[in-house]
This record gives C-alpha cells, structure tokens and sequence, in this order.
C-alpha cells in the first residue's frame, strides 16, 4: 500500500476524505470507499471527494493509510472503533470478516442492495461482477433455515455464490467460511 498517509473526517458514520488527490490515490490502492457523486468510476483518477464507510476507515487507519479528524482533533483506531460499536452493533464481528477479506486481495463492498453483509469481488467494480456474498454471524449465533434458503434462493437469482462467515466479536478472532452450492436435485 501507498506510504502516504490521507485525512479523513468523521461525519456520522462515515468518513470523507475532502481531499480530491487523496481520494483518488485511497480509491486506487483497491477500490476503497466511494466517489462522491460518481455511481461507478471508469478509472482511478477523478476529482471530487471520496466516502468511506467506518469499516473501510478502520482498515485505512489500522494500516496507517488513513488518519480519521472529528472536527480537527485526530480520531485514534480505539476511539473509531468504539464509535463504530455505538453505532453498528456487530461492528467487530465485520470489521473482522471485512479484514480478513482484504488480507487475501478480495475488494469487498457493501452487499446490503443484496440483502447480505459484503459483496466481495475478485478484481473489482466495473471491473467484475461480485462473484460473493457474505453473511456474517457469530460463531454461536443459529441459523434459521428459512432464512438460508432466503439468502441462497436470492444469491443463486443474482448468480453470486452464497458464503456465511463466522467469528467472535472480539478484536483479531479467527474468521471461519462456508460456501453453500446450490444443486437442484
């Protein structure tokens, strides 16, 4: 990743980054956040300011790529996350899956127009087409059968291959996957 550091601001849960060259230069480093007023970009360069969800700002900032302003005094990776956790009740358990996600090279977005946690490309948007959707639980979170024929009846119509993701919510826990194929008997 880039050794330039960029400023972000916290504005309710998101984080924008004003800067159009810092904007452009995050987006780059692998399609993090999302142009303003851009729906999907042709190339990395654009000038207009970047939004960040505060997922995507705790990764920048845990990598040292991002430093998060409330207002001007700097925000540190505890004082974000604990206002991700105020705000996002699973915030841990995403931010873990999220990270872990991001440490194999997948580009991971927000799956919510697909009813899931992240969709997860390969190359990236406008690029590919999402080929994942994850779902995240807790390791002892229980599943409802109708809820998972749901979601595998939806990722199967979108031709996305349905992956639930478990972990704890504790900082850095182990993040399990299983990947459901779908067959007609």
């Amino acid at each position: 990743m880039c050794r330039e550091v960029a400023k972000g601001h916290l504005v309710g849960i998101k984080v924008i980054v004003w800067n159009c060259d810092e904007a452009s230069k995050l987006y780059s480093l692998g399609f993090y956040g999302k142009p303003l007023g851009l729906r999907k970009p042709k190339k990395a360069e654009f000038k207009t300011p970047l939004v960040l969800s505060i997922i995507e700002a705790l990764y920048l900032c845990e990598k040292g790529i991002l430093k998060v302003y409330k207002d001007s005094e700097l925000i540190s990776f505890k004082n974000l996350l604990d206002v991700c956790c105020t705000f996002i009740p699973r915030c841990i358990m995403l931010y873990n899956v999220y990270k872990d996600l991001r440490e194999k090279g997948y580009i991971v977005r927000s799956g919510l127009k697909f009813g899931s946690d992240f969709a997860v490309y390969e190359k990236g948007p406008g690029i590919d087409h999402a080929p994942y959707l994850i779902h995240v639980l807790s390791v002892n979170e229980k599943i409802n059968p109708v809820e998972l024929v749901r979601a595998g009846r939806l990722s199967h119509s979108v031709r996305k291959k349905f992956i639930i993701a478990t972990t704890s919510s504790e900082l850095g826990s182990k993040v399990e996957k299983i990947m459901f194929k779908w067959y007609r008997p």
